[in-house]
This record gives structure tokens, sequence and C-alpha cells, in this order.
């Protein structure tokens, strides 16, 4: 049974929550806004300043008498470690707790090379570059992850992913915790990038829809400013949807006919490939198109149509605000937004489409590092995660 100190510390996390805005609040303001007893706020805020979570402004607030102490949130309390792997690159960062990037790297890393060598290489490059920043994995409060396949996030295990040889139910959060001793939170990379885009650059958007081109095709949800999962993380998998104009082409899932196989980064090197053209993957793509491969152009412009050929259905039943497309192809910029708008505009509903927005990402390769943070910094400042830790101290 709780004592009265501890019942009164319990609700820690829900004060926390108002203060992560990082408006400075005075104890009289934080009491008309939650109604706690004074003796009950000092109680909270005393643990919350014990956990370094929020902490007295420098300058004091002063109404014309004595002047008031206010207290903020400390987004400097804690790191987050973040790591975006793709299929064949990975973005890996250090952040404080409002997600501002305080290092940064960028690396070839094919993902089917396996867990226990990307991993270690996740790893070695996470403590280097805590190193670099000056702070320990004492100071770290979680990793978040991102895959580029289907996961169980209850679990964070990939399951049958199509790119991932080796990955299938591998233990990545078991396996990254035990080395680096802190929590680990896994999702679909396409899910955090979504989170990311949300946060960082659109948060007024109740309802938004993040579709990463890149060498597959995927889609994250952003429903009623949450992310939407579905009952066992693989909501948003369109780039398994079939489409008329590819039912003789063969999909790396093993079925024919997936918006993937037709209009992902992979299928239009090949094509490319296939009409003498040297090109490795979707970033030959798009540097071909920059500089002026008629080819490469209408592929990207094609692959624009074939996808808004889907999400026009998408656009009638879910209705979102805002379109937000990512990944390598976004770079081709106006060439896939002019394709995707061509068809969505067409085939969707007037109403659904009356004030939707179709845009580029804002933060481009970030997207999935920035997410990665937010998955894992909602999870450790949720009120019942704080309270239990307040609680334990």
């Amino acid at each position: 049974m709780l004592s009265e100190a501890s019942g009164s510390i319990a609700g820690a996390g829900a004060l926390l929550t108002i203060l992560r805005d990082g408006q400075a609040r005075t104890r009289a303001e934080l009491v008309q806004l939650t109604g706690l007893a004074r003796s009950t706020l000092a109680q909270r805020l005393d643990a919350l300043i014990s956990q370094q979570w929020i902490v007295p402004t420098e300058e004091a607030i002063s109404s014309g008498g004595r002047p008031a102490v206010a207290f903020t949130f400390n987004r400097s309390a804690r790191v987050v470690l973040a790591a975006d792997l793709g299929a064949t690159h990975a973005r890996v960062a250090v952040t404080d707790l409002s997600t501002e990037v305080l290092a940064e790297r960028a690396a070839e890393l094919p993902i089917d090379r396996g867990p226990e060598p990307t991993l270690t290489w996740l790893q070695r490059t996470f403590q280097e570059m805590l190193s670099e920043t000056g702070h320990s994995l004492g100071e770290v409060c979680g990793v978040g992850v991102g895959l580029p396949g289907p996961v169980e996030h209850s679990s964070g295990r990939p399951v049958n992913p199509p790119i991932m040889p080796g990955w299938d139910g591998f233990p990545v959060p078991e396996w990254l915790g035990e080395h680096l001793g802190v929590p680990v939170l896994v999702d679909n990379d396409v899910n955090i990038m979504a989170l990311g885009e949300h946060w960082a650059a659109r948060p007024e958007a109740d309802h938004l829809i993040f579709v990463k081109i890149g060498t597959g095709i995927g889609c994250g949800i952003i429903s009623d400013r949450r992310l939407h999962r579905g009952a066992q993380g693989a909501a948003g998998d369109i780039g398994h949807i079939r489409v008329a104009s590819g039912l003789d082409t063969v999909c790396r899932c093993g079925n024919v006919g997936c918006l993937e196989a037709v209009a992902g980064g992979a299928a239009m090197a090949a094509r490319l490939r296939a009409d003498g053209v040297e090109a490795a993957d979707s970033r030959d793509v798009i540097r071909l198109a920059r500089s002026g491969n008629t080819r490469a152009v209408q592929l990207i412009r094609q692959a624009g149509r074939e996808l808004g050929d889907v999400l026009a259905s998408i656009v009638n039943f879910f209705n979102p605000s805002t379109i937000v497309i990512g990944g390598d192809i976004a770079e081709g910029g106006e060439q896939v937004l002019a394709g995707l708008r061509e068809v969505i505009y067409s085939r969707s509903l007037p109403l659904a489409t009356q004030h939707l927005s179709i845009t580029a990402s804002e933060l481009g390769d970030r997207a999935g590092v920035i997410g990665a943070a937010v998955m894992v910094i909602d999870h450790v400042l949720s009120p019942d995660t704080v309270d239990q830790a307040v609680t334990r101290a």
C-alpha cells in the first residue's frame, strides 16, 4: 500500500506532461492549472526535480512583489539514441529530450548483411557518438530503431521482412539492450518517419499520411495526432497492394503485381538497367533524373501516378488532411508530386480533397531519426513511466 507521500508523487508524470511544452510556470500557476493542493504540488515538483526532469528557471518571475520561482522542462536531463536503418543505408543520431540533434552520422549499410553485423556496427557507432558529445551510457534514457520491414511493435521483432534475410524474429530490443544496458524500442522505418514529420514539421495536422518511396514503398498513418499501427503493427503496408499495371510483375515478397514491384526505387533502377543505363538503386534513379535522363524522369513521374492510384483509395477511405512524401524518390520533387496529384485529385471525392495538402517531407533524411527519438521520448516521459521512476527513487 502506498504511503501518503508516495501517493502524492504518483501524479508527477501528469505534472511533467504540462511542463513539457517548455513554458516556465510558477507554483501558483501550476496550482491553478491542476487544482492540486500546494503541499501535493510541492511533493510532485520535488520528485521531478530530484530526477532532473524539471529545473528552476535562471530568472525568477516577478509580478510586482516578491519574485516567484518558475519551473521548466529540462530537455538536457537525458539523451536519446536514434537509428533509421534503410535497405541500403543508415542514419544515426544522438538527441536531447526536445529532439535537438547533438550528433549525427550517415553510412552505407546494406540491411541484408544480417542482424548481428548490423547491430554491432550500430552499437559501436552509438558509443563513439556519445563520446564525441561528452555523454555516457548512464545519461541515455532509451534507444529508438526503425527497420525497413514489418515489425511487431509489442515485441520489437521483425516479422517475415522481405528484404531482410536472417532478421525474421530476431530479438532486436533484447540484443541491443544487453549490449547497451538501456531500454530499446523498435518500429517500422516509415512509422518513425511519420512520427518525426508530424512532431517537427506538421504538429497541427490531426490526420496525416507519410509515404516513403525508396527501395520499397511504405506508409505511416497519423490518426487524431497519434500513430496508428494496427492490431499487430502491420498498418500502412501499401507497397504490397496489388495494382492493375503490375499483374505480370513478381515482387520480392513472392506475390505478383505489388505496387512496390512497379513503382519502388529498386523496380525503377531495374528498368533503367534493362534499357542499358547503369543504375544500382533508388539514389541512382534520382541522380539520373537530376542530370536530365529522360527515361529516369518518365519512370519517376509514372511511379507517382501508380502511387497516386493507391493513395486515391486511401484518401477516400481515411480522409487525411496532409500527405507527405519522403524517401529517396521524394528527392525527385515535382516530378513525383505531379504524378501523385494528377491521379489523386481526379480519382478522389471532392470533399476528401477540398483541403488536402500533398507535399514533400520537410525533414528529408532526418525524418526517421527524429521519429525514433520521439518514440523513445513519448515512452520514457509518459505519465505512467515517470510515476514508476519517481516512486522507485
